[in-house]
């Protein structure tokens, strides 16, 4: 057995072995592909629960496990790691960074879900909602080291998996939409977690001097004065490291704020924003960029995975990348130059025909940027592909896609263009959007997608959205668990569905496959999270996920489990409560309506189970036990921040809104009930 001390470049870009997952899209392709065939289409029908292990202290589970060397490491709830015996689920050791005591008294905002670690000689890598890296023994869980990464006042997150490669570890941040944000990612050493290099994604103000040539050429393609606004490109998911040509690839975010008229009101390109940049890894040395939304409007960020692979491009092998980010364009880039080799739309879009060969930039529609009027825009702001991990199996050639296939209507009517000006914390979009009224067959699908003939080779249509992430093997499978606690294995060549098995949960992390002692697992987390947990409304409540009614689980499954593991708790669904003697002041209301926006990312007006539903909640109906949590943060270890600076018509504001939001959904509830019953 190999000492996990010596697992560097050479064993994360490793394909041919099976017995561990080292990095987060298994090695440092991020390929998802295991080349282990055990597990296949034969006998994948006699797949197995082999252990599993409850998480009750747990609740959004977005997170793609490691194993090495035998131990499984993964991220739960408020950034706690653990580790297990890969082969029993026995719990070897569990860090706890206490997010809740780092946080107390402070206004902060985020999520507090991560999607995975980093491993790398014998450390395992964490970051952490309120922005700290940290450095761990492998094999004790003891802290080595750690640093803060942004200053706690600042709105800013984490929710991103760190990268680490070539001896250090990169990690950026999320927030764009949370306050005047200039996003960046910074590489640490990963021995002593001194920063390395940083770069920046847009360019500061001029006056400032620019820290490299990068930002000075960046700064061409802005207008007015955009340092104000921040910029935005935040990069919080989308780190790929290439061992073959040792250069790493960032995928960087959308514009703060989304309307380009506010932030470069004379139009630009507004680098790097929606772009894969790549750098080298050594000092973080821009090398070349390639923008998939120039200028964007819409929210398309570029944050989703980079795949790297060979392909076969008109008989000559490439070294390419593959790309599919919310703007509903499958990119294959050449990743030694950074020159597009081909790009077609996976799902609809409406922003842009097709893109331009010769140039590489989209053809634009005419209106899509809401100039005069509304435009009805597909894909939305939710993407057509977000970060639920694709897949790459290497004897099918396919790419395995979690699409969405949804639109909105975009439009700034009532915003003043000249003056808006987002605030920390408080944030804004400087654009207004409303959902998507079309009659779809389907919200969502599973593509199976041809890189190299840029086409669709089979779809599965699915009832929900936000399906999670896709893994692929050799054995001709692909899997991916479902909103609705499927989990599914499907023939890769084909997309017939060969196995099914109900967790009992919604699904939102991606699975994970290694092999110990003969004997081939498949492993995933069990907990609905993420952000439709958090923004999808009603349709994501109707699922029955409420806030803690069912208890989180990491299964691993083989062919031989004889495991026995208890049905977990039926689905709920949140019933809004009242206090007839409440009464509703109309004032107050529309106060706290204005201050509620600040909290729908968790909460929603409806809860999808990532926090709890206000409305059935019975701790706003008391005014001391409101105050509690929100002013004085009693819940922060659950996280739930305090706002301290929040004035007393505010709290009270709150209080009279979810009251009256509460009421309206009950009334809406009793008139629906009255509908069925009379049989309409």
């Amino acid at each position: 057995m190999t000492s996990c001390d010596s697992y560097n470049d050479k064993a994360i870009a490793d394909e041919e072995q099976t017995a561990n997952w080292l990095a987060y899209g298994r090695t440092h392709n991020e390929r998802r592909f295991s080349p282990a065939i055990q597990i296949n289409t034969e006998n994948v029908s006699n797949l197995k629960v082999d252990w599993f292990m409850d998480l009750p202290n747990d609740v959004g589970l977005v997170s793609t496990p490691l194993v090495v060397e035998g131990v499984l490491f993964f991220t739960g709830t408020m950034n706690v790691v653990r580790a297990v015996n890969a082969e029993t689920g026995e719990l070897l050791w569990e860090y706890d960074p206490e997010v809740g005591k780092a946080v107390e008294g402070k206004k902060k905002i985020g999520w507090k879900h991560n999607r995975g670690l980093s491993f790398y000689e014998g450390k395992i890598f964490a970051a952490t909602w309120d922005g700290r890296l940290v450095a761990l023994n492998a094999k004790t869980g003891e802290e080595i080291w750690k640093v803060r990464t942004f200053d706690m006042e600042r709105s800013l997150y984490i929710t991103g998996a760190p990268k680490a490669f070539k001896g250090k570890v990169l990690i950026g941040n999320g927030g764009t939409e949370n306050g005047p944000t200039r996003g960046w990612v910074t590489a640490y050493d990963a021995d002593t977690g001194k920063e390395a290099w940083k770069f920046y994604i847009v360019p500061g103000n001029p006056a400032d001097g620019f820290e490299n040539e990068a930002m000075e050429m960046a700064a061409e393609t802005w207008t007015g004065e955009w340092w104000k606004h921040g910029g935005g490109g935040n990069a919080w998911h989308g780190f790929t490291y290439d061992a073959d040509l040792d250069v790493l690839y960032i995928g960087t975010g959308n514009g703060s704020p989304w309307n380009r008229k506010i932030r470069s009101p004379d139009g630009g390109d507004n680098l790097f924003l929606c772009s894969i940049v790549a750098l080298k890894p050594d000092t973080g040395e821009y090398l070349w960029h390639y923008q998939t939304t120039p200028g964007e409007s819409w929210d398309y960020n570029s944050n989703m995975d980079i795949v790297l692979a060979d392909l076969n491009i008109d008989g000559k092998e490439v070294k390419a990348l593959m790309h599919a980010p919310k703007n509903g364009f499958f990119y294959v880039i050449d990743r030694e130059t950074g020159k597009l080799i081909s790009a077609e739309p996976f799902v609809e879009t409406t922003w842009a025909s097709h893109i331009d060969m010769k140039t590489g930039r989209p053809v634009e529609i005419e209106g899509a940027r809401y100039e005069t009027e509304p435009a009805y825009i597909a894909p939305n702001a939710w993407g057509a592909h977000s970060w639920h991990a694709m897949s790459y199996n290497l004897n099918t050639g396919l790419v395995y896609i979690p699409a969405l296939h949804q639109g909105a209507n975009y439009s700034d009517e009532g915003i003043d263009l000249e003056t808006w000006q987002a605030e920390e914390f408080k944030g804004g979009m400087g654009v207004n959007t409303t959902g998507d009224d079309r009659p779809r067959e389907y919200p969502a699908s599973l593509i199976a997608w041809d890189p190299v003939k840029q086409k669709e080779v089979w779809k599965i249509r699915q009832e929900h959205l936000h399906n999670a992430g896709t893994l692929t093997t050799a054995g001709n499978l692909v899997f991916q668990g479902r909103p609705d606690g499927k989990f599914l294995a499907y023939n890769a060549e084909t997309g017939k569905t060969l196995w099914t098995f109900d967790v009992g949960l919604g699904i939102a992390a991606p699975p994970i496959t290694y092999t110990l002692n003969g004997k081939q697992y498949i492993a995933l987390l069990v907990g609905w999270g993420g952000g439709y947990a958090g923004l999808g409304g009603d349709k994501a409540a109707d699922l029955g996920w409420a806030y803690r009614a069912q208890t989180r689980r990491l299964i691993s499954f083989s062919l031989e489990g004889t495991a026995d593991m208890p049905k977990l708790q039926p689905p709920v669904i949140p019933v809004p409560i009242d206090d007839p003697d409440f009464i509703i002041d109309e004032t107050l209301a529309n106060i706290g309506a204005s201050k509620y926006g600040e909290c729908t990312a968790c909460h929603g007006y409806i809860s999808g189970g990532m926090a709890p539903d206000l409305r059935a909640s019975p701790i706003p109906l008391d005014k001391a036990s409101f105050e509690s949590v929100l002013r004085a943060g009693s819940k922060v270890a659950m996280g739930m921040p305090a706002h301290p600076d929040i004035t007393d018509q505010e709290l009270e504001g709150l209080r009279h809104f979810i009251r009256q939001v509460a009421r309206y959904y009950i009334k809406k509830d009793s008139l629906d009930q009255n509908k069925v019953s009379a049989g309409h």
